[in-house]
């Protein structure tokens, strides 16, 4: 007997305790259909390399709790480094797909969450390929000083 069935006969016959216990069960049966879908979803998003690489990637987007200030739904970043130029008193949105826009915040519109999202993308390819080639030029380096007795 299928459990939806088993929830509606209690029901009809007035036992309300068997139907919570079978709405209890069922939806247990639903999340851990729902956790397996979701797992191959990710999976098949991300492969394995791929999925710890995200993860790295977030962490180094969050920023350093001390200079930080929460102030309800915004947070004042004390000081920061863009573009070589130090930035003080910077308000960026606390708040999950809202910005800030002339100083409210701002629910972002389907295509800036997708122009955003591709750009982190691009910007992570990015900063990988010059990250490589700068470990290349400190290897040459490296080996030059070896090379001269240096170190």
């Amino acid at each position: 007997m299928s459990s939806t069935r088993k929830l509606l006969e209690s029901i009809i016959s007035d036992d309300y305790n068997g139907a919570n216990e079978n709405l209890s069960e069922s939806f247990v049966e639903i999340l851990k259909d729902k956790l397996v879908e979701t797992k191959k979803i990710v999976a098949a998003k991300y492969g394995v390399a791929e999925l710890a690489e995200a993860l790295e990637s977030l962490e180094e987007e969050q920023i350093d709790e001390g200079n930080v200030t929460k102030m309800g739904r915004l947070n004042m970043i004390k000081a920061r480094i863009r573009g070589g130029k130090v930035q003080r008193r910077v308000k960026k949105s606390a708040v999950k797909g809202m910005t800030l826009r002339a100083g409210k915040l701002v629910r972002m519109s389907p295509t800036e969450k997708r122009r955003r999202r591709m750009g982190a993308r691009k910007a992570k390819i990015k900063r990988r390929a010059k990250l490589a080639r700068a470990l290349m030029k400190r290897k040459r380096s490296l080996m030059k000083r070896k090379a001269l007795g240096l170190k």
